[in-house]
């Protein structure tokens, strides 16, 4: 029986041994972007010392804040989230009051958002917290290849968005 070629793996939770072959995944950039975002993700709720507050969170409050007045379908658009996942952080950070959301004067139907200033208060501790986890990034990245990457990174957002 022929031998299989050697291929990636990937280290499972669990025992040290426990390698798992990718397979196609290996070569799947896809794959690759969302095992990168979760370890991301992960690694910036630890600094921030809230599982709760991701990055997801962040950017929300960071899109309001520099736009006050934001309707909840333009911050869908901007943060590239649909109103079935932006509609439950929203309410998170409503009930933690942390966000504002208002009636909008000129829609009815609309809300419009602004941060409290518990919510701004946050926002600074976050964006401090955002800069140490960004400068973790660019130590990986390579400070040189940053700007091609968030090129890139865009490029494919841009593209298949």
């Amino acid at each position: 029986m022929a031998k299989r070629p050697a291929e990636p793996t990937a280290k499972a939770e669990g025992p040290a041994d426990d390698a798992v072959r990718l397979g196609p995944l290996s070569n799947l950039v896809g794959f690759h972007l969302r095992i990168a975002q979760e370890a991301s993700f992960r690694a910036f709720a630890a600094r921030v010392g809230d599982p709760n507050l991701k990055p997801r969170r962040f950017a929300i409050l960071t899109l309001i804040s520099e736009n006050p007045g934001l309707t909840q379908t333009a911050l869908g658009r901007a943060s590239g989230r649909d109103k079935s996942t932006l509609t439950p952080a929203l309410d998170d950070l409503v009930k933690r009051g942390l966000v504002k959301r208002d009636r909008a004067a000129n829609d009815r139907r609309s809300y419009t958002l602004n941060l409290t200033q518990a919510g701004e208060a946050l926002l600074a501790e976050l964006t401090a917290r955002a800069a140490e986890h960004d400068a973790e990034l660019d130590r990986i990245v390579g400070p040189e290849q940053k700007a091609e990457f968030i090129r890139m990174l865009r490029r494919i957002a841009m593209t298949l968005g």
